[in-house]
């Protein structure tokens, strides 16, 4: 062993203090090599006496209220700070653990929140098929669900066409209509939400409703029946 490692070692050898998996080879090794080098052995007798003068040193003993007048200092200076002081520090350490509590969550609620919004889409239109969404000329759409339409309104057949004493009746609050579609365009029901509902206006909207022409409900690019129309009127006529 060579006397620079050696010298290293000198203070854990006198403590018996080495390290490590090897210490008692190290220790070993250390004292042969003591017993053939002198300026080694040298270096070890400066450590020993400067142990011994260490131990010597009187020991400085704190003073037995230490502990108190710690614990006043510490409160003084507690009280002696302002409130914006005192809202900074509570601020900061409410950072730290609202910041060390959800950080495990910031990926998942992430990922969960655009997974709801997907989903909330998805949903939507599957319970709402009767929104009618106004888009281009010739778009093509690419809903899963797509409203039914009204492709034309019926007029009476001539035979049921108005008389020259047929009046017109006006309405000022307008007439709602809401018509359920069959899958092959057909009306098969229909509600009055709002308006007029005597008798010989439901029986002008079954003449008039029964010929007109739909677009069925479609699900997935398939027509489905159970599909919505609101048609509103200002006006309608009715035989005097």
């Amino acid at each position: 062993m060579k006397c620079t490692t050696v010298r290293k070692n000198l203070a854990g050898y006198l403590d018996d203090a080495l390290i490590g998996e090897e210490r008692v080879s190290k220790r070993a090794a250390i004292s042969k090599h003591l017993d053939s080098c002198s300026g080694c052995r040298e270096e070890l007798q400066r450590f020993r006496k400067l142990s011994v003068l260490l131990s010597r040193v009187p020991k400085n003993v704190p003073p037995a209220d230490l502990a108190v007048r710690i614990k006043v200092a510490a409160a003084q200076a507690q009280q002696s700070q302002d409130w914006a002081s005192r809202f900074r520090q509570f601020k900061d350490h409410a950072g730290i653990v609202l910041e060390n509590a959800f950080r495990p969550l910031t990926l998942p609620a992430t990922g969960g929140l655009f997974s709801a919004i997907l989903v909330f889409a998805l949903v939507f239109q599957m319970i709402v098929p009767g929104i009618t969404v106004r888009a281009v000329e010739n778009d093509v759409p690419i809903n899963l669900m797509r409203p039914a339409e009204l492709v034309s309104l019926s007029d009476y057949p001539e035979s049921w066409a108005p008389e020259k004493h047929d009046m017109e009746l006006s309405l000022p609050h307008g007439l709602l209509v809401d018509v359920t579609v069959d899958a092959e365009g057909h009306m098969t029901y229909y509600q009055i939400l709002s308006g007029p509902t005597s008798l010989e206006l439901r029986r002008q909207l079954d003449q008039m409703l029964l010929f007109s022409r739909f677009s069925p409900m479609l699900s997935f690019g398939r027509p489905t029946a159970g599909g919505h129309v609101v048609l509103s009127f200002s006006a309608v006529r009715v035989r005097g």
